[in-house]
C-alpha cells in the first residue's frame, strides 16, 4: 500500500480512479469542484482511461450518469447542495432504472439563506429516492466507500445507485493520510462490472422508455426497489468481511467508539462525529462513561445494529446537523421509530446543531452530556434543542440593527 496526505475530495477522486470507472459525467460546484478537476488531470495525462464529459446541468449529468450505467458501463460523478436539488428529478428516477453507478455528494447548507459551509439537510433529502446512502468521517472512509459502494451497487442482488457523502469543507479540503490499495487488491475485491441483462448496446440499437402504470404495476415496481435495498443491508456483513480480508480495515452499517459500556452515548454522522469522539474521551476522564455511535449507512437503515448498539444505555443524544422543518431532527426521528417498542430502550433527546457549518465547541458536547444524565435519572425526556447559545443571538440580533439603519439611510421602511 501507499500511504499520502490527501484531502477528502482528492479521496473521493481516488475511489474513482482505483474503481477504473469508464465514464465521468460531471458539472463543477462549491465544494466539489476539486473531484471533477482531479479526475480531468489524470484524464488528460492518460493516467486514467475512459471519458469525462462536462454537461449544462447537473440534472442532465445525473441523466447521463444512469444512461451509460444502463449500457453496462462503470460510472461515477459528483455533486453539492444546490446542485444536488437541481438533479433531484433524476435523482428520484434513476433508481427505478435499476441502473448502478456512484455520486459522491460533498455536503453543503442549502439556500435560503445561502452559506459554502457543511450540514446535512442536502443529502438527507434524497433519503427516499431509491439511492444507497453511506456517510463518511475521514478521508480513508471515503476512498474505501467509493469502493465498497461499487461493490454492493453492481451486485445482481440489488442493482442500484449510490450516494457516498462527505463533509464539505470539514473533510472535503481537510488532509489526512489515506492508504491507497494496490490496484491489484481492488481488482480482486471489485472486479469489472458485469452487465447482466443490460438492454443497450451499440451494436444493437433498441428503443425503450418507461410506461404508464397503473397502481398495481406500480407499487411491485417500487416495492421491489425497497427490497433491493433491504437486500444490500443483509450484504453488508458479507463484503465488510471481504473487504478487511482483502484491506486490513473494518467497516460496517455502524462505527462504534467506546460505546460498549458507555451509561450516554452520543448519535451523529459525518466529520463531526470526530470531535464527539474527543467529548468522550474528556468526559472519560471527569468520570462520565460516555460514548459514540455513527451510522455510516442511512439506506439501507440498520436499525436492528443500533438497537443492538443502544441496547443498556441510560441515555441517547442525537445531533442533527439538519432540520426537517416543522418536524425537527431528521437523525432523531428515524432512531425514534427505530427504538420503539424496544424492552427498557433509552432515554432519547433530539439535539439541533452544526447546521450550515456551526462549530460545536467541547464544551455543548460537556452540556449535553451533563443534562442528558440528569433528565435520566429524573425519568423525564429532554425537550428538543437548538445549539445556540446568547452571545450568537446577540451578534444576529446586531447585524439585524445595522441592516435596519441602513435602510432607513437609503429611504426605505425597515
Amino acid at each position: 500500500m501507499n500511504r499520502q496526505l490527501l484531502t477528502g475530495n482528492a479521496a473521493a477522486a481516488w475511489g474513482a480512479r482505483l474503481a477504473q470507472v469508464d465514464y465521468v459525467p460531471a458539472f463543477p460546484i462549491t465544494p466539489q469542484t476539486e473531484i471533477i478537476e482531479t479526475l480531468a488531470r489524470w484524464f488528460e495525462h492518460g493516467e486514467m482511461t475512459g471519458r469525462l464529459t462536462m454537461l449544462e446541468s447537473e440534472h442532465s449529468m445525473v441523466t447521463a450518469a444512469a444512461a451509460a450505467a444502463a449500457t453496462g458501463v462503470r460510472v461515477f460523478t459528483a455533486t453539492s447542495s444546490q446542485g444536488l436539488l437541481y438533479a433531484m428529478e433524476m435523482i428520484f428516477t434513476v433508481p427505478g432504472w435499476r441502473a448502478p453507478f456512484v455520486l459522491v455528494n460533498v455536503s453543503r447548507g442549502l439556500a435560503s439563506p445561502i452559506t459554502l459551509e457543511s450540514d446535512h439537510n442536502d443529502v438527507l433529502a434524497t433519503r427516499d429516492s431509491g439511492f444507497l446512502q453511506v456517510h463518511c468521517a475521514t478521508c480513508q472512509e471515503v476512498l474505501d466507500h467509493v469502493l465498497l459502494a461499487y461493490r454492493i451497487a453492481e451486485d445482481s442482488r440489488v442493482r442500484l445507485p449510490v450516494i457516498v457523502n462527505l463533509d464539505g469543507f470539514t473533510l472535503s479540503f481537510t488532509r489526512e493520510p489515506v492508504e491507497l490499495p494496490a490496484t491489484e487488491a481492488v481488482q480482486r475485491f471489485l472486479p469489472p462490472f458485469d452487465p447482466q441483462n443490460v438492454r443497450f448496446r451499440a451494436s444493437k440499437p433498441v428503443s425503450q422508455a418507461v410506461a404508464v402504470l397503473a397502481g398495481s404495476p406500480y407499487s411491485y415496481f417500487r416495492y421491489e426497489t425497497h427490497l433491493a435495498a433491504q437486500q444490500a443491508l443483509a450484504m453488508l456483513d458479507e463484503i465488510a468481511e471481504q473487504f478487511f480480508q482483502t484491506f486490513g480495515r473494518r467497516t460496517g452499517p455502524l462505527a462504534t467508539y467506546r460505546s460498549e459500556d458507555a451509561d450516554m452515548v452520543f448519535v451523529m454522522i459525518g466529520a463531526g462525529a470526530t470531535k464527539a469522539c474527543e467529548a468522550a474521551d474528556r468526559l472519560r476522564e471527569a468520570g462520565v462513561a460516555a460514548g459514540v455511535v455513527r451510522p455510516r449507512w442511512l439506506r439501507p437503515y440498520p436499525a436492528a445494529a443500533l438497537r443492538a448498539a443502544l441496547a443498556g444505555k441510560k441515555a441517547v443524544a442525537v445531533i442533527d446537523q439538519d432540520l426537517s422543518m416543522g418536524q425537527g431532527g431528521v437523525l432523531h426521528a428515524e432512531l425514534a421509530a427505530a427504538l420503539y417498542g424496544m424492552p427498557n430502550a433509552p432515554m432519547l433527546a433530539s439535539i439541533i446543531g452544526g447546521l450550515g457549518g456551526r462549530n460545536i465547541p467541547p464544551e455543548e458536547f460537556y452540556d449535553i452530556a451533563k443534562r442528558m444524565l440528569g433528565f435520566a435519572a429524573r425519568g423525564e425526556t429532554p425537550p428538543p434543542q437548538l445549539l445556540f447559545t446568547e452571545r450568537e443571538l446577540r451578534q444576529v440580533r446586531k447585524l439585524q440593527a445595522i441592516a435596519v439603519v441602513e435602510r432607513k439611510e437609503l429611504g426605505e421602511k425597515p
